[in-house]
């Protein structure tokens, strides 16, 4: 196919491309959509396959143009893609057509698309970037507490006995409803069977206090005044009466931390020093991780502040709509059913992609500039570089080289591998760029409550 192509830029990385078909093409384009009409036409008076062109001209003329300019479009735009690669439109949307072309089989074709391309970001500015680095160190303390954590994660989950009260740390099944002034039960308020740990404040109403001392079977009406800066809307300043029955009173009995809880853990374990050190390793490959992490979205933060630019909307809109998706997974419902239940909860699901539009947009960026970089950089994978991947994962797991390849033995996996390589070998070359200081001390908790 003869035809011309020119592209503007236009804002937010949009691209207005025209194109010009040549007349030849179009000819031959009509005729060829002339023929399939020809040959599945079916009109009284005449056998199938032999109706006579100009009769089907005058009887679909205006079908018949349509059919040959889409045809043409698609097959020019087909073309005009596979050979180009600064100006390809985004995955997730088809170019547009702001007006509709003139289609004369006597002249060339000429029509206009726009769409969403990849941003083209030169990132430039590097100077006063400074990143501070979390000094943290892992002691006795941290592996105390990691071992309570392993403590109550074994911990055995058995009933009260008939007549003992409810306490704190008591896991306990209510039954629960509100009521209005005279004490009636207010419609939709009811709930049965949930169940939470008492002083954790996670039920709706903060009654923990409240049922402590409360036996199995017990009901109690529970009036309740509310802060004004209680962080329920639905709660604050107002004073609330909960009907509350107790159904079920539970209490976890923790084991001993020897070396059975060791074993009962896991049996690669024979001793406690044995789970002890492992807690160590997986603490302070933990530390690393987080570390970077923390380091890597430091550093594009103050890149993406000092380089500015504009995503594409429809690059938003579908990094939006994913979001949407996973959160109704999450739910395990549809996306349809999800806004049926956040408007029943008083929310729509218009407020809640625009809460969640500004932190969508800076990861959007961040990405781009990463992307950005290492097609600019060149920033590549060797296969020596590869292998110390694998071992390096390897020795942070605990397993075999043998059993991390096998993990990446597929290609798609594998890929998904070289990309996060070339991403931390691009932080790295950048922080020789940057300056690095030390941060604050902080506790290994306190370094994972950092958002």
């Amino acid at each position: 196919m003869k035809l011309t192509k020119e592209f503007t830029s236009l804002e937010k990385s949009a691209v207005k491309l025209t194109v010009t078909v040549a007349k030849k093409d179009v000819q031959e384009t009509y005729s060829a959509t002339l023929s399939k009409y020809v040959k599945n036409a079916q009109i009284p008076g005449f056998r199938k396959g032999h109706v006579p062109a100009n009769i089907l001209e005058r009887k679909f003329g205006d079908s018949l143009k349509a059919d040959a300019m889409s045809e043409l479009i698609d097959k020019s735009l087909n073309e005009v893609f596979e050979k180009e690669t600064e100006n390809r439109p985004l995955p997730y949307q088809q170019p547009s057509m702001d007006e509709m072309p003139v289609f004369d089989t006597a002249k060339d074709f000429v029509y206009t698309v726009t769409y969403d391309v990849f941003p083209k970001v030169d990132v430039k500015d590097f100077s006063g970037i400074t990143i501070k680095e979390p000094q943290v160190t892992i002691g006795d303390k941290e592996l105390e507490e990691e071992l309570k954590a392993v403590q109550e994660r074994n911990a055995v989950v058995m009933d009260k006995k008939d007549g003992e009260s409810v306490e704190k740390d008591n896991i306990v099944t209510i039954n629960y409803s509100e009521l209005d002034d005279a004490e009636k039960e207010i419609d939709g308020s009811k709930r049965e069977g949930f169940v939470f740990t008492v002083g954790t404040g996670e039920n709706i109403y903060k009654i923990d206090d409240e049922i402590i001392g409360m036996k199995k079977n017990d009901t109690k009406v529970i009036t309740k005044k509310y802060d004004k800066k209680d962080p329920n809307e639905e709660l604050a300043g107002k004073t609330k009466k909960i009907s509350v029955t107790v159904t079920a009173i539970k209490t976890r009995q923790l084991p001993e931390i020897d070396d059975e809880l060791a074993q009962d853990v896991s049996e690669k374990y024979k001793t406690l020093d044995d789970m002890k050190k492992d807690i160590m390793h997986n603490m302070e490959v933990a530390k690393k991780r987080k570390i970077a992490e923390i380091k890597s979205q430091s550093l594009l933060e103050q890149l993406v502040e000092k380089n500015p630019f504009e995503i594409p909307a429809s690059m938003l809109a579908a990094e939006l709509d994913g979001r949407w998706r996973m959160m109704a997974q999450q739910f395990q419902t549809t996306p349809e059913q999800l806004e049926q239940m956040i408007l029943a909860s008083g929310q729509t699901k218009e407020n809640m992609l625009t809460q969640w539009t500004g932190d969508s947009e800076k990861m959007l960026k961040s990405r781009i500039i990463v992307d950005s970089l290492i097609k600019a950089r060149n920033v590549s994978i060797t296969p020596e570089e590869i292998e110390a991947k694998y071992a390096e994962i390897a020795e942070e797991g605990g397993i075999t080289v043998e059993e991390v390849k096998k993990h990446y033995a597929d290609p798609r996996t594998k890929e998904y591998l070289i990309d996060d390589a070339k991403e931390q070998k691009l932080y790295e070359e950048l922080y020789k760029e940057v300056k690095i200081t030390k941060g604050d001390k902080t506790s290994f908790a306190e370094l994972f409550a950092a958002k």
